[in-house]
């Protein structure tokens, strides 16, 4: 009886009704792009770090640079600007966002939260460095976290998993 409700109901909707109870695959799907965006954030670290670029003149030059070339708004201009002038801070706090959010997006911990500050951080970078690169170079990560904060991608390979065991209504993980 209830199949042939089901077969009534699917030909007068047209769509089946959508159950997502337990999604492996997907799970699987969002934990490798979660490892991926970490080890990319980890690598640029790495990279930035090598070539200078979190030191003041290192940083101020990379703003510059953008200042001068991008098509940035002239609000978001100025605010790099402010960037450039504090670059005695704001190198190494780039730096010290840059290695925390990918070590913490590779360990899968407080994913969602880190995937939305990524998400903000990347898509800054995106806005900065408007006509000066591919346009889908960053937009691709940027929607990437969100992504991963909306799939809650550390439950699946990370220790956001271990801690829904103790705290499953929490919106950290």
């Amino acid at each position: 009886m209830k199949q042939a409700e089901s077969r009534a109901a699917l030909t007068a909707n047209s769509t089946p009704p959508l159950e997502v109870i337990n999604q492996p695959e997907a799970a699987i799907g969002l934990a490798l792009v979660r490892v991926t965006i970490g080890a990319m954030l980890v690598w640029v670290f790495f990279e930035n770090f090598g070539k200078g670029a979190y030191s003041p003149s290192g940083y101020a030059g990379v703003i510059n640079y953008y200042i001068k070339n991008s098509h940035s708004p002239a609000a978001w201009k100025w605010v790099m600007g402010l960037l450039a002038s504090g670059a005695v801070i704001a190198g190494p706090l780039q730096a010290l966002a840059e290695i925390s959010m990918g070590i913490l997006l590779v360990a899968g911990l407080l994913t969602r939260p880190v995937a939305i500050a990524a998400f903000l951080f990347l898509g800054s970078l995106w806005i900065s460095e408007w006509g000066t690169s591919w346009i889908w170079e960053l937009l691709v990560p940027v929607l990437a976290c969100l992504g991963l904060a909306i799939g809650r991608a550390g439950r699946k390979w990370g220790i956001d998993g271990l801690l829904v065991r103790r705290r499953p209504s929490s919106p950290w993980w």
